[in-house]
């Protein structure tokens, strides 16, 4: 009997936020990988470790977490006015399924500093001394993302003082600017609001009848009043995680909800759409204490946020929700303005299981209709491991 020996591909681990994944320079990929496609999809599963029915990712660089099971391939840029083009693969953990359908916001974090360190950035772009500033094509959705990346002495500075609640050591602050957010996804013509509504009455079977914000912006969210269904906005992990009735309740009602945003046909198609949309909950600050065991206070924060990804509550926030909540509490009347107390805001400080984040988002309204030109909040990102993955050949 032959065996095929492993291959081995350049490769780069990092975390970006609170996330972390492996990403790729196109280039590195084989020949069959560069487009997509089942080959592509193939080396990504293998390289994460999925499908894994244990639900661990054992043999391969996944930590069998949404926030782990991740991969990013970027290139030079295609478009005009940008440095390189991103494009972020959300891998299943015990299926045999890669989601393309939305960005990752945490990981957004860590494409310029990974560009530049790739050798994708024009040295003369890169500063000795100070901030450069990558412009970056956020293939699956179509949106510029700016990222303002620290240099020092000519290189990616990724040591510092920023803390970000989810992540235990401080690093170097990126600054990220996800310009004209309104997600345009298929079926859903780029609308900020689908439904036309801010806020809708939606009716999910043998659940009845929540009212629910549903918003494009950063990725496809639907937002529920936490009391609605039976919440405080204080959960942590294990609440939600450890009871699979509630799971089920969040996916049959995400479910609806992308009927509804246009996201899907029937809810039969939701197996399809792991990554999107979103779900989430909000309620009205009180103190609670977070994972980590540091004491949130109800003074620090301005509303609760708790989200699901990939089927399970999320450890913090995922970075493209964070830009849907800053947008949707720009936005006078939504579920998520009304949680933080209503009226006109420019910035929002959330709290989530792991702690407090603050975004800011620029709305406006002409002709009845609501834009965004640009949501903002700081990240960090680190360089975890460097050189080849190796997968059999």
């Amino acid at each position: 009997m032959t065996h095929a020996p492993q291959i081995r591909i350049p490769a780069t681990y990092m975390r970006g936020g609170t996330s972390k994944g492996v990403f790729f320079r196109l280039q590195d990929l084989p020949e069959a990988a560069q487009v997509p496609g089942a080959a592509r999809d193939a080396l990504l599963l293998r390289v994460i470790g999925s499908p894994d029915p244990y639900g661990k990712q054992i043999d391969g660089m996944g930590g069998a977490t949404s926030s782990t099971s991740k991969t990013v391939i970027v290139a030079k840029s295609s478009k005009a006015d940008h440095d390189v083009d991103y494009l972020f693969g959300q891998v299943a953990i015990d299926k045999a399924f890669v989601d393309w359908s939305g960005n990752c916001g945490n990981l957004s974090a860590a494409v310029g500093p990974f560009a530049i360190t790739s050798g994708l950035i024009d040295p003369e772009r890169v500063p000795d001394n100070g901030v450069a500033v990558v412009r970056i094509w956020q293939a699956n959705i179509g949106k510029t993302i700016i990222a303002h990346v620290p240099v020092t002495k000519g290189a990616v500075q990724e040591t510092g003082d920023f803390e970000l609640d989810g992540v235990t050591f401080p690093a170097a602050e990126v600054r990220l600017e996800f310009m004209d957010p309104a997600a345009e996804e298929d079926g859903a013509g780029g609308a900020m609001f689908p439904t036309g509504n801010l806020v809708d009455d939606l009716e999910v079977p043998g659940i009845g009848t929540l009212k629910a914000t549903m918003i494009n912006a950063g990725i496809p969210t639907i937002f529920l009043n936490a009391e609605a269904i039976g919440y405080t906005g204080t959960e942590l992990q294990d609440a939600i995680n450890s009871d699979p009735k509630a799971l089920a309740k969040f996916e049959t009602i995400r479910a609806h909800g992308a009927v509804r945003m246009g996201l899907i046909k029937h809810v039969d198609e939701i197996g399809s759409r792991q990554h999107t949309p979103k779900i989430a909950f909000v309620a009205k600050p009180v103190g609670y204490v977070a994972s980590s065991g540091k004491a949130v206070a109800a003074g620090d924060v301005d509303l609760l946020v708790r989200a699901l990804s990939m089927g399970k509550l999320h450890h913090a926030m995922m970075g493209t929700a964070a830009v849907a909540i800053g947008t949707a509490a720009a936005i006078t009347g939504t579920l998520v303005n009304l949680a933080a107390g209503g009226g006109e805001r420019d910035a929002v400080r959330f709290g989530h299981p792991s702690g407090t984040l603050r975004v800011g988002a620029q709305a406006s309204r002409g002709d009845g209709e609501w834009t965004v030109t640009k949501a903002i909040m700081s990240r960090s990102a680190r360089v975890l491991m460097e050189g080849w993955v190796r997968v059999p050949g």
